[in-house]
C-alpha cells in the first residue's frame, strides 16, 4: 500500500490517472479516500487524482493524544510537498473544505485553485442572532453524538450523526454496508476533532487575497447551516464562483457524482491554471 511519513504520522494514499494537472481530494470527517470512488475514474481521465485518508481514518495512523486542525492542514501542504505535485486543484468536502481552505489562506503558492463543498465553519454565523437558534441546535445533536462515542457506542453515534446532523432522517440504511462500517470505525477521530478548540473556528481575512480561482457548493437539500456559511466564504474570496446542486445534500459525489464531476470539470476549463 503506497503510504508517506509526513509530520511523523504515516497517511495512506492512492494517485490515479496520468494526466499533468493535480488535483487533490481531501475528505470529511468519519469518511476515508473510498468516499470518492464514484468520481475517481472520471476525473483520472483529465488530472493526476490524489486521494488519501486523513491522520486517524481508515489506513491512515491514528496518533495518541489530542489532534487539531492544524495537523490536517499541515499534513495535506506536507504530502502536496512530498508527492511533488504542486501547485495543484485541490477539493475538500465538508470538513475538508475547511483544511483546504485553511491550507489556501497559509500556502497559497501551493494551488491552482480550490473547491470546497459546505465547511461546517459554523463559526462565521456566530454574530447574527438569526442563527443563534440553528446553531444552538446543531451543537446540541453534535453533543449527543459525541457522548455516545465517549461511552463506547461507535455504531450508534454513526447512525445518530448521519441521521441528525449530516444527511438526515432514514439516510442510514440507505448507506452501502462498507460505507457504514468505515464510518463506525472512524468514530474515534471524530471524538478528537469535537474535542479540539478550533475545529469550526475560522477567520475571513486568511483567505481575502487568496489569488486562485474558487469554487464554492452546496446541496438545496443539505442542511441548513451550511449554504449560509458559503455565502459568508463567497463573500470574501477574490475570484470565486458558487454552484449549488439541485436535489443534492451534503456529499454529492456519493449521491450525484455525474454533476459533481461536470461542476469541477467546468469550473477548471474556465479557469486554466
Amino acid at each position: 500500500m503506497p503510504t508517506a511519513n509526513v509530520n511523523g504520522v504515516q497517511l495512506f494514499y492512492e494517485l490515479s490517472g496520468t494526466g499533468e494537472i493535480p488535483l487533490i481530494l481531501v475528505h470529511g470527517s468519519w469518511a476515508s479516500h473510498h468516499i470518492w470512488d464514484l468520481v475517481v475514474p472520471r476525473l483520472a481521465e483529465s488530472f493526476r487524482v490524489l486521494a488519501y485518508d486523513r491522520r486517524g481514518h481508515s489506513e491512515s495512523q491514528r496518533p495518541t493524544g489530542q489532534g487539531s486542525v492544524r495537523e490536517d492542514v499541515a499534513d495535506l501542504a506536507a504530502l502536496i510537498e512530498h508527492l511533488g505535485l504542486a501547485p495543484a486543484w485541490v477539493a475538500g468536502n465538508s470538513f475538508g473544505a475547511s483544511i483546504t481552505l485553511r491550507l489556501a489562506g497559509e500556502r497559497p503558492e501551493l494551488f491552482r485553485g480550490l473547491i470546497g463543498h459546505e465547511p461546517p465553519l459554523f463559526s462565521l454565523l456566530a454574530d447574527d442572532p438569526a442563527f443563534a437558534p440553528l446553531l444552538e441546535e446543531v451543537g446540541r445533536r453534535i453533543g449527543a453524538v459525541v457522548e455516545r462515542i465517549a461511552s463506547g457506542d461507535h455504531a450508534a453515534a454513526a447512525e445518530q450523526f448521519v441521521e441528525t446532523v449530516a444527511l438526515g432522517p432514514g439516510t442510514w440504511v440507505q448507506l452501502p454496508p462498507d460505507f457504514q462500517q468505515t464510518l463506525i470505525e472512524n468514530a474515534p477521530t471524530f471524538l478528537d476533532e469535537a474535542r479540539d478548540p478550533e475545529q469550526l473556528a475560522f477567520d475571513l481575512a486568511w483567505i481575502t487575497a487568496f489569488p486562485r480561482p474558487s469554487l464554492l457548493t452546496t446541496g438545496d437539500q443539505s442542511p441548513p447551516t451550511f449554504a449560509p456559511v458559503v455565502v459568508k466564504l463567497a463573500d470574501v474570496l477574490p475570484n470565486v464562483e458558487v454552484v449549488t446542486f439541485p436535489g443534492t445534500g451534503h456529499i454529492p459525489h456519493v449521491t450525484h457524482a455525474d454533476a459533481y464531476v461536470e461542476a469541477i470539470m467546468a469550473f477548471i476549463r474556465k479557469n486554466p491554471t
